[in-house]
């Protein structure tokens, strides 16, 4: 008996697992986008959407944590050009008010080394307003 993980990559499936356009099946379905990634930099958004929204009708905390984990994993693999892969060690948010409309995060390698990279991400609202921010800790591992 075989089991299918809906996402998972199937026969013929030839969309990257890679590199700045890899995909990546719970970010595609957040409807995360990835505007910029190069030198230690990076700019993730999306879009709001009702089912984004927690019970205050703002972005829902998960779904920012999720944009700040991005983007500073956009910008430590965009540090080695995509040469290898991250992992998130661990991840320091803090919010800072109620996010609506477009969201975006910037996200900034801010050192490191041959294994790990430590960065950090601001998420900013439709006016401009720091929502969160994070401090991460990132460890490189090759690509399988």
């Amino acid at each position: 008996m075989s089991l299918h993980l809906a996402g998972a990559p199937q026969a013929g499936d030839d969309r990257p697992r890679s590199g700045p356009q890899r995909h990546v099946p719970f970010s595609e379905h957040l409807g995360l986008r990835l505007e910029h990634a190069e030198g230690g930099e990076s700019l993730v958004s999306v879009v709001l959407r009702p089912e984004l929204l927690n019970n205050h009708a703002s972005g829902h905390g998960g779904l920012l944590m999720t944009l700040l984990d991005s983007a500073m994993a956009h910008a430590a693999l965009s540090r080695v050009g995509y040469a290898r892969e991250v992992v998130t060690v661990d991840m320091h948010i803090a919010f800072m008010r109620p996010a609506g409309g477009q969201l975006q995060a910037q996200g900034r390698a801010t050192g490191g080394g041959r294994s790990v990279c430590f960065c950090e991400a601001t998420v900013t609202d439709a006016d401009g307003e720091v929502a969160a921010r994070a401090m991460g800790t990132f460890r490189y591992r090759d690509i399988a």
